[in-house]
């Protein structure tokens, strides 16, 4: 008997396996740079050697502080209690990417001066709170909500109507945080995005231009894996599920979280609550994403130190050393630096004040 002749592969399954070889290489491969890139992206931020702006060691004697701690997933959060004489109601401040609540000092004292109580608190991964690293976008209204949480189960100052004031990270938990339902007053976010996903692409567009198309859905799944239906958290679902009144606030030179694309207030058409207002800042030295809240004296001097700074830094190539730096630290002026825009913050302030009598 003859042998059954064997069917050679056809050139087709050649060509269609060696495409899918390739496929789950890329894929694989490009999960990896996205993981790396990522966790790169959102490491540790521990509270600098040395800073520029207002510290509580500067304040301490000015203002009384309690310090508390909270649980955020599997970490152990740093919160501080300011102004624990005042019951006009309870500040809650979330702070930007890359800082802490110490960050914030100056708009702080700001609230105490005005009657209120503030909460602030460092996130996963910033300054006094452990973590590893921030982990992620989605991390800042994560822990916010668990922040809000820890305030309703503490005797002091769940009976306090609840004001948020966000910036950059924290102005787009104040708003998508309201999607979990806490009894807020009012929110005030200022330069926030509106999507983790949104900002997350811009950046990435920033970074790598057009291959930011094709790595997008290897973004997408690895911000998924890490946080589940987080990660899916919008502003915009937030401020329409709530009655809540909020105040957003960009400026139209941000290069940060771009005013016409990433931002809140570019979704402006989408929102549906009639309790929101909108500010855009258009003055020069006042309309980026750092200096909004800065007097014009304190965007005048920050300009000047960030020049010799700079003239430092180009000096020695890039590695001042640890005694030029405490040098230069030691002549800044902290509380010039951290000057605020008084018609700025009491714009704020009215704000939330109208919500008490309403």
């Amino acid at each position: 008997m003859k042998g059954t002749a064997r069917r050679r592969p056809g050139k087709a399954n050649v060509v269609l396996t060696g495409v899918a070889v390739i496929v789950v290489l890329f894929s694989v491969c490009s999960m990896m740079v996205v993981k790396a890139m990522y966790d790169k992206q959102f490491g540790r931020a521990d509270k600098p050697k040395f800073s520029g702006y207002l510290t509580y060691g500067d304040v301490d004697g000015y203002c009384d502080r309690r310090v508390v701690r909270f649980k955020s997933g599997d970490n152990t959060l740093v919160g501080y209690v300011y102004g624990e004489r005042n019951d006009k109601g309870l500040v809650v401040i979330a702070h930007g990417l890359g800082g802490g609540a110490e960050s914030y000092m100056a708009e702080t004292l700001y609230f105490v001066d005005n009657g209120w109580r503030v909460f602030s608190f460092d996130c996963t991964g910033s300054y006094e709170s452990e973590g590893k690293g921030a982990k992620g976008l989605p991390q800042s209204v994560v822990d916010l909500n668990s922040a809000l949480g820890y305030i309703e189960s503490d005797s002091a100052l769940k009976d306090l109507p609840v004001m948020l004031y966000g910036h950059s990270w924290g102005g787009y938990a104040v708003a998508a945080v309201l999607n979990y339902g806490h009894d807020v007053a009012a929110a005030a976010s200022i330069a926030g995005f509106n999507a983790p996903m949104e900002i997350l692409f811009e950046r990435a567009e920033r970074m790598m231009g057009s291959i930011a198309h094709v790595e997008y859905p290897f973004l997408w799944a690895y911000q998924t894996m890490l946080f589940g239906r987080a990660a899916r958290l919008t502003a915009v679902d937030g401020i329409n599920g709530a009655d809540t009144a909020v105040m957003i606030i960009h400026g139209d030179k941000d290069t940060t979280v771009s005013y016409d694309r990433a931002s809140i207030i570019a979704h402006k058409g989408e929102i549906t609550n009639p309790n929101v207002v909108y500010k855009t800042c258009t003055a020069e030295n006042h309309n980026g994403h750092r200096n909004l809240f800065r007097s014009e004296a304190a965007a005048e001097y920050i300009n000047e130190e960030n020049r010799v700074y700079q003239e430092l830094y180009d000096f020695y190539n890039g590695s001042i050393p640890d005694d030029v730096l405490a040098g230069y630290y030691a002549d800044v002026d902290r509380a010039q630096a951290s000057e605020l825009d008084a018609g700025f913050m009491d714009e704020i302030n009215r704000f939330f004040e109208h919500r008490l009598s309403d």
